[in-house]
């Protein structure tokens, strides 16, 4: 194990999940990263290991604490995925205008988001402050500017419409080998 050293704070309510039942999560993730993690009943945490495997475990433990499963947030172990996080914060400057702009995003009986997920074959998390989201780079990047055509008032139609053609771009490539 090598000498670099990470700290970061997730949410209280979120200890749980990363430890896991009978400290599985903490395992598995130290076990398939090469590190070490210490974890306080604050919800602060350590991570020890070498360079690259001390940023990624980062990685997986800040999405955990964004509201990912262990198992999505796993997935950022495979090369050319990414975890991308949206402030709302930089969208709202009210807990009102918040509230508003997630359900914007969620969409009504969450068929929205399921929706950008679909389309882009990505995971999103709404969690407090933050929307996430995780998956191939490049879909990536098209959930993110979705959701912030979303949060900056466009139409879910527009949104959708301009995800699909983006969809068909990208099986128009794999099709031909790019």
């Amino acid at each position: 194990m090598g000498n670099f050293e990470q700290v970061l704070k997730i949410p209280k309510e979120r200890i749980a999940v990363l430890i896991g039942t009978k400290g599985e999560t903490k395992k598995e993730i130290e076990e398939k990263t090469n590190t070490q993690l210490t974890i306080t009943k604050e919800g602060e945490v350590t991570i020890k290991g070498d360079s690259f495997d001390t940023w990624i475990t980062r990685q997986i433990v800040k999405a955990i604490g964004r509201g990912f499963s262990p198992e999505k947030a796993l997935i950022l172990l495979e090369e050319g995925t990414q975890f991308e996080i949206i402030e709302l914060k930089n969208w709202a400057k009210t807990e009102n205008s918040m509230r508003r702009l997630k359900g914007r995003v969620i969409g009504e009986k969450g068929k929205a988001k399921e929706t950008i997920e679909r389309l882009t074959e990505t995971y999103i998390s709404v969690y407090g402050k933050t929307i996430c989201v995780i998956g191939e780079t490049k879909r990536v990047m098209a959930a993110k500017r979705a959701i912030e055509m979303l949060l900056s008032g466009s139409k879910h139609s527009t949104v959708f419409s301009m995800l699909e053609k983006e969809r068909k771009r990208w099986k128009k490539e794999e099709l031909l080998g790019w």
